[in-house]
């Protein structure tokens, strides 16, 4: 009788822990609809920073770097012995270099920048005529044999001055966007943490706040070590707004479709911030100056800011207080769904991490685009990924999240072995759309999955409460983040590597075939490992135990039904 009664409790426990798919937050509708729209702002303007400094650091840090050498021309009283030009700039068509930019569409994500010498260099022959007790250099072309030969040895000297130029600011420009993705990468698992002790909207205004001083730090910052610090700053508050972020919003909806079709409308706000974030960071640098973009940008910022502050109770939450909470890595990383899942979605944003440092050089090398072209040869990735956020979430959750990702990652496989067999830029429209829209299916489906796995995992630890697992979406959002910064950090470098090694188009034959296989591996693992498959079989055993299986399945099927 005693082991019946245990029975029937634990079977009680579990069909407690069960409803917590079904249970709604005391939070109303509009206020949840109001958490969604604060999340989808903060990752918009994160999106915005991230990119408006893309095509603004070429032709800034040129600048700096000749302010620099002229004034310690004028502090030693000497003159440069030729005029070398380092300055690169979309504005002027008369300057000695010509610049190419690579453009990602996918964000949370570092952008590698990469300038190429193309066409010839303008020089000018010089003659020095004394002019009083000073001397003036004359700049006009002149044609007598030894201004040829004086301007031919010139000709050399500047290329020579460029390339080392172009060098070095392409190593800096590298490390300034890469520090982002490193700082995030480190920041990851202490904001998975942080909000398991304090909730999930206080790191969100925290880290609106970190953009906001990231921003005014880029308005008005005039050395490399100032903008670097910048960008490390923006990857502390992309951590807290990445990771919280989703969390809340998984934890304001409950209901598994709607939450697939919510997260994959805000996770559509990564690519809208990118496709805006570049045109409103060149334009009004190109119109106005450095500083315009930014303060423009912290005006919004500080808008938001006071929007959070105004509507979200930044108290602890009473989930976060009911229980003391620990940290469920080990759980969750035990599970096999959830790191099939992170595998996959690491797995997919590499393959775009490769593209985004080898797609331009090896453009260069065989299809010969114009500067306009290869600026925006990744526009269709932007696109593609926007509409499979938007618009795949509730078809994922009707027709199967992960049936339909392995759909998705046969797609990106295909599209990776097709970029390479193009012989025109208007052959890679359609591989990179299709690349950018699987990409965004499978991050639409997997993401919200996670928070079910999250639910489905927890509930078989000592009967978990729905308490547990809400204070433990953040961990799971910070595996998920992490291992997308881990994709944008490790990649280029691998796949430049690799690209050396046994060229460019095989990399993408190899990275595509990875894709393909893994599809049917997830479903595997899928069938063999789904967590609420695990745990309705342990319900079901319980039920019958407890000699009350009747009973018992008619309440789990009513509190289902609610």
């Amino acid at each position: 009788m005693s082991e019946k009664a245990t029975s029937g409790k634990d079977g009680a426990q579990l069909n407690a822990s069960g409803r917590r798919s079904s249970t709604t937050p005391s939070n109303g509708i509009e206020n949840r609809c109001l958490i969604a729209l604060i999340v989808y702002i903060a990752l918009l303007l994160d999106n915005v920073l991230l990119t408006g400094i893309v095509p603004i650091l070429p032709d800034y840090l040129a600048s700096l770097e000749k302010f620099q050498v002229d004034s310690y021309h004028l502090e030693n009283g000497t003159s440069p012995s030729a005029p070398i030009i380092h300055q690169m700039s979309y504005r002027n068509e008369e300057q000695a270099q010509l610049q190419y930019m690579t453009k990602h569409p996918i964000p949370g994500k570092s952008m590698v920048n990469f300038s190429l010498l193309h066409g010839t260099t303008t020089t000018m022959s010089t003659a020095s005529r004394p002019v009083g007790n000073k001397v003036t250099t004359d700049t006009t072309p002149t044609t007598t044999a030894s201004n040829i030969k004086l301007k031919s040895n010139f000709h050399s000297h500047n290329n020579n001055n460029n390339s080392i130029g172009l060098a070095s600011e392409n190593g800096s420009i590298g490390l300034l966007l890469a520090m982002k993705a490193l700082v995030q990468l480190i920041f990851n698992p202490i904001v998975g943490n942080v909000s398991s002790k304090c909730g999930y909207r206080l790191p969100i205004v925290v880290g609106t706040c970190f953009l906001l001083l990231s921003s005014l730090v880029f308005a008005v910052g005039e050395s490399f070590c100032t903008l670097l610090v910048a960008r490390a700053i923006q990857g502390v508050g992309s951590a807290c707004i990445g990771v919280c972020g989703m969390s809340l919003v998984a934890q304001h909806y409950p209901e598994e479709e709607r939450r697939s079709k919510v997260m994959g409308i805000i996770l559509g706000s990564i690519a809208l911030g990118v496709l805006i974030g570049y045109p409103f960071g060149g334009i009004l640098y190109d119109l106005v100056g450095k500083s315009a973009p930014f303060i423009i940008l912290s005006t919004i910022i500080f808008l938001s800011l006071g929007l959070q502050l105004l509507t979200m109770d930044l108290s602890v939450q009473p989930e976060v207080m009911a229980v003391k909470m620990e940290t469920k890595w080990r759980p969750l990383l035990e599970c096999k769904m959830i790191l099939a899942i992170v595998v996959a979605i690491w797995l997919s944003t590499s393959t775009m991490a490769i593209l985004e440092p080898c797609l331009p050089i090896w453009l260069i090398q065989y299809l010969k685009p114009n500067k306009w072209q290869l600026g925006t040869v990744f526009i269709p990735d932007s696109l593609g990924y926007f509409m499979g956020t938007n618009f795949f979430g509730g078809i994922a959750y009707r027709y199967g999240q992960v049936k339909i990702s392995c759909i998705c990652l046969l797609l990106v496989g295909i599209a990776s072995t097709l970029i390479p067999s193009a012989t025109t830029i208007a052959q890679l429209l359609l591989p990179h759309f299709a690349l950018g829209l699987g990409i965004g299916v499978i991050d639409a489906a997997l993401v919200p999955l996670l928070a079910t796995f999250v639910d489905a995992t927890l509930a078989q630890e000592e009967g978990g409460e729905a308490s547990n697992s809400m204070s433990s979406y953040g961990t799971v959002y910070a595996i998920q983040q992490t291992s997308v910064s881990l994709a944008y950090c490790l990649a280029p470098l691998i796949g430049g590597e690799l690209a050396q090694s046994f060229g460019f188009a095989w990399l993408m034959r190899i990275v595509g075939i990875l894709n393909i296989i893994y599809g049917p591996i997830l479903v595997y693992l899928y069938q063999k490992y789904d967590p609420k498959a695990l745990r309705e079989h342990q319900n079901a055993i319980l039920m019958q135990a407890s000699g009350s299986g009747t009973r018992y399945r008619q309440l789990y099927n009513s509190m289902d039904l609610e």
